[in-house]
């Protein structure tokens, strides 16, 4: 892992409801090249609208977040520019149903990249080999276990060459025998050096895979620090008493 910082956030706030409801308040954290950051805590503590922030998914209330450089909540940003390299995953798949899953894959590469139909097809198809999906290239998304379908979401990101990945509960949504074959996934792109931001549930993925875990409650930060820092020697009831629950 370097120390190139890719994101930036500083005193991130974000209020809903004019003002009544705060889902963030004064978030600040760094994502570094190369590292996997794995956003845990309770539901409702503002993990999955911190990273929708961070690709102005949710437009910020406040605060700054600095992508490679730029300060991405500025208005005169282009954002779409660089909200491609930012590859995001959901809970639930979002692939057009009437499409095969090699269109799927291909269209985004063609428009937005300006690819070639035979050198988008050429990468999906490498992608599709890897996640052993090859076989499915053909196939539409209903003819799909949810599984596969978290993978070819995956893969879909990927055709368009991120610089960071974005898991926003990535397995929550699919029966129990279908999580490892996703996560499985995940720890390959980590292995392989892929920048990644995972909101999850998956403590035994957060503790495997993460280098850095982020413990979120009330819309902040409590406690972050290494798999052992905050596994194994957590210093706030707050953490302590969530671990309790899900260890």
């Amino acid at each position: 892992m370097t120390t190139d910082v890719l994101i930036d956030v500083k005193n991130l706030r974000k209020t809903f409801d004019n003002g009544v409801f705060v889902a963030l308040s004064d978030v600040s954290a760094q994502i570094h090249r190369g590292e996997v950051v794995v956003v845990i805590g309770p539901s409702g503590s503002g993990k999955s609208t911190f990273l929708r922030c961070l690709n102005l998914l949710e437009h910020p209330t406040g605060g700054q977040i600095i992508f490679d450089g730029v300060d991405i909540t500025d208005p005169s940003v282009n954002i779409n520019i660089h909200r491609q390299r930012m590859g995001m995953v959901f809970q639930h798949f979002n692939l057009f149903p009437n499409m095969t899953i090699l269109r799927n894959m291909t269209l985004a590469p063609m428009k937005l990249l300006h690819k070639s139909r035979a050198e988008a097809e050429k990468k999906a198809m490498q992608l599709l080999e890897r996640v052993g999906l090859a076989d499915r290239a053909n196939a539409y998304p209903s003819q799909l276990s949810g599984g596969q379908k978290q993978r070819i979401a995956i893969v879909r990101a990927l055709c368009m060459e991120p610089e960071v990945m974005l898991f926003d509960e990535p397995t929550s949504a699919l029966d129990p025998e279908m999580v490892g074959e996703v996560l499985d996934v995940m720890k390959q792109l980590a292995q392989e050096g892929m920048t990644m931001v995972v909101v999850t549930h998956e403590m035994g993925f957060a503790r495997e895979v993460g280098d850095r875990i982020l413990f979120m409650d009330e819309g902040g930060i409590m406690e972050e620090g290494t798999p052992d820092e905050v596994f194994n020697h957590t210093k706030t009831p707050r953490a302590q008493e969530f671990l309790r629950k899900v260890l």
